[in-house]
């Protein structure tokens, strides 16, 4: 990944400062979504972009071992042997950004991919996901716990009492103590701002979560009713825009939750490509938090290669 984000101080004065023109942002989106699309080659080289940027997700209440191996084995190998040299890509080696699992099954990711002989990374989501209502003390357990089973990369979730009451120094206060728990592991600081009530309050917790060390800050835990949207994101690029002008530090975004097909996907990257530039869209500064995601890329890359789609049973299972 890109160098670290190593944090500032606690601004107060810009955060309690800021204000979100609502109307404006929703016009920003508007117009992202009636961007034109990339059409044949050029769809089927942002989609292979998009599939190298996804956190391949399992977070359900049944997760196993063999959920998990199956997961890693998908992630390693996301499109088949056939595609690839269709699309003249190496066999082995293209893969998706990483594994994302629950902190109980960070072992088994890390056993399988090591098995593998690869590096991919493993996030594991953190600190009381999705809700953050437990102990201080026991989400910083649960970072520590899931840095020594091998994460190297860390979804914790902020506490949103503390944006919603504007209790900005706890709330920086904490997200110090997580990124200290991380050590040498990525951070990445999820808002779930379907539960932030406004726009406003969603750039002052991004510049918040930056200020305290965010290497990524995350749209969402994917278990609220409302997740990543295209407003949201504008209002999160933007703050990390405004971050990386004042500072020199560059901060990845990661939408998540409720991303599903391959036309969604290129609105999310022609998104970034627009607000943040170039140099974010590589897996170092953006990522897709997905979990069926993949699926529909692959049938959309094997209709450019084929002509036809595949039927889902046709596709190995993600």
């Amino acid at each position: 990944m890109c160098a670290r984000n190593p944090g500032t101080r606690l601004d107060l004065q810009w955060v309690s400062s800021a204000r979100v023109n609502t109307q404006a942002v929703l016009r920003r989106a508007q117009q992202i979504h009636n961007t034109r699309l990339p059409k044949n080659q050029w769809q089927a080289a942002w989609l292979l972009r998009a599939l190298s940027c996804i956190d391949l997700t399992t977070l359900s209440g049944d997760d196993s071992p063999s959920n998990v191996l199956r997961l890693c084995v998908k992630a390693l190998h996301p499109l088949t042997h056939d595609l690839l040299q269709a699309l003249h890509l190496p066999l082995t080696g293209f893969t998706v950004a990483a594994v994302c699992v629950y902190p109980s099954r960070v072992s088994d990711a890390v056993k399988n991919l090591r098995d593998a002989n690869s590096n991919l990374p493993v996030a594991s989501v953190a600190t009381g996901f999705p809700a953050g209502q437990t102990p201080l003390s026991s989400r910083l357990a649960e970072v520590r716990a899931a840095v020594a089973d091998g994460a190297s990369e860390i979804d914790i979730v902020i506490n949103r009492t503390l944006a919603l009451t504007g209790d900005w120094e706890g709330l920086f206060q904490e997200l110090v103590q997580f990124r200290e728990a991380c050590g040498d592991a990525h951070m990445k600081s999820i808002l779930a701002v379907g539960e932030l009530g406004t726009y406003t309050t969603v750039y002052r917790a991004s510049l918040v979560c930056m200020m305290a060390g965010s290497d990524f800050i995350k749209t969402s835990t994917g278990k609220e009713s409302v997740n990543a949207t295209i407003p949201v994101a504008v209002v999160m690029s933007r703050a990390i825009r405004d971050f990386y002008l004042r500072t020199g530090h560059k901060v990845g975004f990661k939408p998540a939750g409720g991303i599903r097909t391959a036309q969604e996907a290129l609105v999310w990257l022609v998104l970034v490509k627009e607000e943040l530039g170039r140099d974010w869209l590589n897996p170092e500064l953006f990522r897709i938090g997905a979990s069926s995601l993949l699926a529909d890329i692959e049938r959309q890359i094997h209709h450019h290669v084929t002509g036809q789609y595949p039927a889902f049973y046709q596709l190995p299972l993600a």
